[in-house]
């Protein structure tokens, strides 16, 4: 029950403000060739990065609900963090312009004379296909005149009125309004979420299923893991529910981990998976269509480098290399509690790009899907936490583990003492009556009462044989209890050690 959501738990402070530093780390894909680009040739890219932000979170609005449920807002804030980023955020990226090859996209299928004027309207503010601008702009927005033309006289098209920026909507926001079990009522549903945003699924995709609001908010999860269990959560970034397997069991810093990692099938098109049918129109398998949930703009959501994907998305894009090592996510859980130890949950944003007929400035692009950026959040848990729930859980189990056995074996030899003694110290005798007195005192050291108290048959009584008799039988019972207590302490979790 201390895990459980309730301001009375012990892990409820650390569930409110969890006590992990997390990090968030850019790679920039640098376009080498832009002018190449617009004349039909192949892409050609540097990675740049990474960029490190210190992650901030904490939770309000927390609302309790009759429904066994509590409500919450978690708010996050971005912090550079120059030591750890191979770059600065004054750097500049060469980048394809995303509000105009986006919108270049939106008209390929509107009348040629609104195409005409959209390209005389993006000659006129001085817009290009590609853009060189700093890591800055680009992470928290930058002004840009088109904006301001787009929504004028296409009003609703983007969701944003300022600036235009990729993680602009992340810094100093909230995810949404989460509800979720708290595990007071029905522990088997603690942390799953009821509702985002007031909906119990959502409406960006073409299933019931992939439409689900499935798992936890992907913080935490229900305790007492089993390799057969698969972590789910839902994640507003991707508009959508995530399955993570398990891979391998491992250790964090002497801790014991089950390692989730992703399924091949996570991004794969519906003609592979075709659970994932849903999610399309789809391209090459191994990426994931978001433009219905990103204001209709041709972004597609992957594993970095094009990992786990088609290799005709990563050969069209010259400077990509996938591999497992770089580029593979995993969550390291602590089998018992359900709470993460260390994670490593790697995307890509790409976007699709094309030559439209009627806009100039989208030159001669031969069709591709073109690395933006990719991300890694990632975080671990370190420094008092870590030590604390290393002692609780790891330390004090295992002592508690060779103890009760320690303390079998000496309660077992203070009882054979006084059970060797008598039988030496008794007369000899025929040997049909030395199998009867020791049958007398196998029957005391099972019944020890008799035994104490002398009941039963005429055998000598020594005080000092009473005393070892009692210290064996006090010896086993504290066994016992040493078990116990070791069961109990690990179905309390960390709770009480972390806050």
């Amino acid at each position: 029950m201390n895990v459980r959501i309730d301001p009375s738990s012990l892990s409820f402070n650390m569930w409110k403000e969890i006590p992990v530093p997390f990090y968030l780390s850019i790679y920039f894909f640098d376009i080498v060739n832009p002018d190449a680009i617009l004349l039909g040739e192949k892409p050609q890219v540097q990675e740049r990065g990474p960029y490190v932000y210190r992650e901030f979170r904490h939770k309000s609005n927390i609302t309790f609900n009759d429904n066994d449920t509590v409500s919450f807002l978690e708010y996050r804030s971005f912090q550079f963090q120059p030591d750890k980023s191979h770059g600065l955020e004054s750097d500049y990226i060469v980048m394809p312009n995303i509000l105009v090859l986006a919108a270049a996209m939106m008209m390929e299928n509107k009348p040629m004379s609104l195409k005409l004027i959209m390209t005389l309207a993006f000659s006129t503010l001085g817009e290009r296909a590609f853009m060189n601008r700093t890591v800055g702009e680009i992470m928290w927005g930058y002004e840009d005149p088109l904006i301001h033309l787009i929504n004028k006289y296409l009003p609703n098209m983007f969701p944003f009125k300022g600036k235009f920026g990729l993680f602009a909507e992340l810094n100093n926001s909230d995810s949404g309004l989460f509800t979720v079990f708290t595990g007071v009522k029905d522990f088997s549903r603690i942390h799953l979420v009821d509702k985002w945003n007031g909906l119990s699924k959502v409406n960006f995709w073409h299933s019931d299923q992939c439409n689900m609001i499935n798992g936890t908010s992907g913080q935490m999860w229900a305790p007492f893991m089993t390799p057969e269990t698969s972590l789910e959560f839902y994640s507003p970034e991707a508009c959508r529910s995530m399955t993570l397997i398990y891979k391998e069991s491992g250790t964090f810093e002497g801790i014991p981990t089950y390692r989730f990692v992703a399924p091949s099938t996570l991004f794969a098109n519906g003609s592979v998976y075709p659970p994932n049918q849903g999610f399309c129109p789809c391209l090459d398998s191994g990426i994931q269509n978001i433009s219905t949930c990103r204001f209709n703009a041709p972004l597609f959501l992957s594993h970095p480098h094009f990992y786990n994907a088609d290799p005709v998305l990563a050969e069209a894009v010259l400077g990509l290399h996938p591999n497992q090592e770089e580029h593979s996510l995993f969550l390291d859980v602590h089998p018992v509690t359900g709470i993460p130890m260390n994670c490593s949950v790697k995307l890509q944003l790409s976007l699709y790009i094309k030559a439209i007929k009627g806009i100039g400035q989208t030159g001669k692009i031969q069709p591709v899907v073109l690395p933006l950026v990719w991300f890694e959040e990632s975080g671990a848990m370190e420094g008092e936490p870590l030590q604390t729930f290393y002692t609780q859980l790891v330390l004090m189990p295992s002592v508690l583990h060779y103890a009760q056995y320690v303390l079998l074996a000496l309660g077992c030899v203070l009882l054979l003492i006084p059970i060797i003694h008598q039988i030496r110290s008794q007369p000899r005798c025929s040997g049909g009556q030395t199998l009867s007195r020791v049958a007398r005192l196998a029957d005391r050291a099972c019944f020890p009462k008799a035994f104490l108290s002398g009941e039963g048959h005429p055998l000598p009584r020594s005080p000092d044989l009473q005393v070892l008799t009692a210290v064996g039988l006090t010896t086993l019972l504290f066994a016992f209890r040493t078990l116990k207590k070791r069961v109990n302490l690990l179905s309390l979790a960390a709770a009480s050690t972390i806050n």
